[in-house]
C-alpha cells in the first residue's frame, strides 16, 4: 500500500503544482485601443488632345473646307456612379461672333462645323448650341455617356472632325484665319 500511496501523492503534487504553475504564468490584457483609417480617392475627370492639335483649312468662297487632320481627344475619368450619372464632352469658342478671326474680319462659330462619329453629332453640325461649358450660341456637344458602375473607371478615345462652312456665308476676304476651339468635359 505505501506504492499506491507514494503513487497518489506524488501525482496530487504534480497536480497541485501544475495548477500552480498556470495560475502563475496567466497574462492580463488591457483595454482595447482604437485607429480610425479614413482614405479618400478623389473624383477624376480628364480630356486630352493626343493628336491633330492644330488643323488647316483651305478656304474657298461657297464650299465646304475640310480639316486636314481629325482631332484626338482621350477622356478618361473616374467616378462615383452615386454621385455622377454622365460624361459629357463639348467643343465651344471663346467668342460666337469670331472663332476665328484675322483681327480684322471674324469668322462666326456658325460656320465651323464638327462631327464626331463615335459620339452625338455623327453628321457635321455647327457650333451653335448653348451648353453647360463655354458662351451661348459658340458650343457643341461632342458625347454624352451614362456613368454606371460598369463603366465608372473608364477611358475613351474619339475623332473629332472639322469643317469651315461657306456655303451660306457672306464673302470671307483673303487674309490668313486663327482661331482657338476649346475641348472640355464635364460630369454631372
Amino acid at each position: 500500500m505505501s506504492i499506491r500511496k507514494a503513487v497518489r501523492r506524488t501525482a496530487v503534487a504534480l497536480a497541485v503544482l501544475a495548477v500552480s504553475a498556470t495560475s502563475a504564468q496567466a497574462q492580463t490584457l488591457s483595454n482595447v485601443g482604437n485607429i480610425n483609417l479614413n482614405a479618400l480617392m478623389a473624383q477624376t475627370l480628364t480630356v486630352a488632345v493626343t493628336s491633330g492639335t492644330t488643323v488647316n483649312f483651305a478656304l474657298a468662297q461657297g464650299a465646304a473646307a475640310a480639316g486636314d487632320v481629325s482631332s484626338a481627344i482621350t477622356t478618361a475619368w473616374n467616378l462615383n456612379p452615386g454621385l455622377t450619372g454622365t460624361v459629357s464632352l463639348f467643343g465651344y469658342f471663346d467668342d460666337a461672333t469670331a472663332a476665328l478671326t484675322d483681327g480684322v474680319y471674324d469668322i462666326a462659330s456658325t460656320y465651323v462645323e464638327g462631327r464626331m462619329t463615335t459620339g452625338t453629332p455623327a453628321t457635321y453640325t455647327a457650333f451653335t448650341q448653348t451648353n453647360a461649358v463655354g458662351p451661348a450660341n459658340a458650343s457643341l456637344l461632342l458625347f454624352s455617356e451614362a456613368v454606371t458602375g460598369v463603366n465608372k473607371i473608364s477611358t475613351r478615345s474619339d475623332n473629332l472632325d472639322l469643317q469651315i462652312n461657306l456655303t451660306a456665308s457672306p464673302t470671307v476676304p483673303a487674309s490668313t484665319y486663327t482661331g482657338v476651339l476649346r475641348i472640355q468635359a464635364r460630369a454631372l
